[in-house]
């Protein structure tokens, strides 16, 4: 299907327009197509923001002719000279003037909807990128530098600071990892960092900021095949009040982070998320969302500022349209999941023990 007819189909199923026979066969395309979905997304989108934008327009427009209607300059001069008036301008206009409060008030909304202020980004959700204070990070990577050079006399990656940092976990053990989109946004370089401190300079090969997610290549020459990845990833929908847990990068050390499903949907009833009561803070962005048997069902992205413990992960299927969606030609390795999970019969202690080599801190760079 070409662009244009795509284009038209699509814009003729989100306005309804669809018959019913039509709109089955094109719901099914849709999910067997994950970049017919991507691309429904985006368009719903942009047609939301233009509605938006439009309705701004003719809230000014009404705005101004409001103000129009009301002599400003002579009012200003009636009632300094006559206050009495006061009484009489409000009989007279006082409906106008209401309509000119509320839309000069609903416009400001509008203007912090805009720009972000009254967004899923702030304050209700964040993202869960860890932005380091260049000072503070500078004498932390001085104290890496000197603990590495005490261990084992050498150190490995960039000697210049990170901008901020995430967490990011093995799809394959030849150099595969997955985080979020929005933890390498913008990035000039990207290095990836083992339990033992050894970096690792990496390659963005595929983004999808629809579900958030980017595929990482380990592209250094220093770094060693992990082996089979121990743990699967999950299809099928988990169901509400699963055990969970995840591990990630918020400080120095791995950390684990214990908890529950409790919902199926994310942020504002986003179906490709999970809603979980876990603690997570910044710097988990990108980490693996578990089950209690060891398999993937998720990607953490995001939390709930206003409700302490709520966090977001893009579900396990996401991940895998993502990575079905990665063109050929950008891999110069084979990425091929493992299906077999090595991890159901242990205890979560002994998961965490062969996890942590699977989990790598992301740290990103600008010029």
């Amino acid at each position: 299907m070409k662009d244009n007819q795509l284009l038209e189909t699509i814009e003729r199923y989100l306005s309804g327009e669809m018959p019913a026979e039509e709109r089955a066969q094109f719901e099914a395309l849709r999910k067997k197509d994950a970049t017919i979905d991507a691309k429904i997304a985006e368009h719903k989108e942009f047609t939301s923001l233009l509605k938006q934008y439009n309705e701004r327009i003719s809230l000014q427009s009404r705005l101004d002719e409001i103000h129009d209607e009301i002599d400003v300059h002579t009012l200003k001069e009636d009632l300094m000279a006559h206050p009495s008036w006061v009484v009489q301008m409000w009989r007279n206009h006082h409906s106008k003037i209401s309509v000119a409060a509320s839309i000069a008030i609903f416009s400001v909304l509008i203007i912090l909807y805009f720009t972000g202020d009254l967004s899923n980004r702030d304050p209700r959700f964040q993202q869960l990128k860890q932005e380091v204070d260049r000072v503070k990070n500078e004498q932390r990577k001085l104290g890496y530098k000197t603990d590495n050079i005490i261990k084992s006399g050498k150190t490995t990656g960039p000697a210049i600071s990170a901008k901020f940092r995430g967490t990011g976990f093995a799809i394959t053990g030849n150099g595969y990892i997955v985080t979020n989109s929005h933890v390498i946004n913008g990035a000039d370089s990207v290095y990836v960092q083992n339990g033992e401190g050894e970096s690792f300079h990496t390659k963005v090969v595929y983004t999808d900021p629809v579900y958030d997610v980017a595929i990482l290549q380990i592209n250094d020459p220093a770094f060693k095949n992990l082996g089979t990845v121990p743990y699967s990833f999950k299809k099928t929908k988990s169901d509400l009040g699963e055990a969970v847990y995840t591990l990630g990068y918020p400080g120095d050390d791995l950390k684990f982070g214990p908890g529950a499903l409790t919902a199926g949907t994310g942020f504002h009833g986003d179906t490709t998320e999970y809603e979980l009561f876990i603690p997570v803070y910044q710097g988990n962005s990108g980490g693996p969302l578990m089950d209690e048997k060891g398999n993937i069902i998720g990607v953490i992205n995001g939390k709930q500022t206003q409700t302490q413990g709520v966090a977001f992960a893009v579900k396990s299927n996401y991940l895998l349209k993502a990575i079905q969606s990665i063109p050929a030609d950008s891999l110069n390795k084979s990425l091929t999941l493992n299906t077999k999970n090595t991890l159901a019969s242990l205890s979560r202690t002994q998961q965490i023990k062969k996890l942590r080599n699977y989990v790598f801190m992301v740290k990103v760079y600008n010029q």
